[in-house]
């Protein structure tokens, strides 16, 4: 079975901004993801639940999507924005996948 090249995008970040990520990803001609709670973690200011003081009290939010190479950079600008004010990481996997054109 052939695999294809993809990236895995994953944006951690205030449960607030999720309108604000999804619309970036949308924009940026992603058609696909996947938004999970995210229940808590350890950064520069220690360990966090979400039950916590976290941003704006509604916890974090882990919005997950796979994309083809060729547009990582146009998703990446479409979600610099969105983050520079905010709690949050990006992080960007390589990855293969069955089924490329599904994105």
């Amino acid at each position: 079975m052939q695999m294809h090249d993809a990236r895995r995008v994953e944006v951690i970040i205030e449960g607030v901004m999720e309108k604000q990520v999804t619309r970036a990803l949308e924009e940026a001609g992603v058609t696909g993801f996947t938004i999970l709670p995210v229940l808590g973690g350890s950064g520069r200011s220690g360990r966090w639940t979400r039950e916590g003081t976290v941003g704006r009290g509604t916890g974090m939010i882990a919005v997950i999507c796979l994309i083809a190479p060729d547009r990582l950079d146009a998703l990446l600008e479409a979600l610099f924005p969105v983050l520079n004010d905010h709690i949050g990481v990006v992080s960007v996997t390589d990855t293969h996948i069955l089924r490329a054109e599904r994105f």
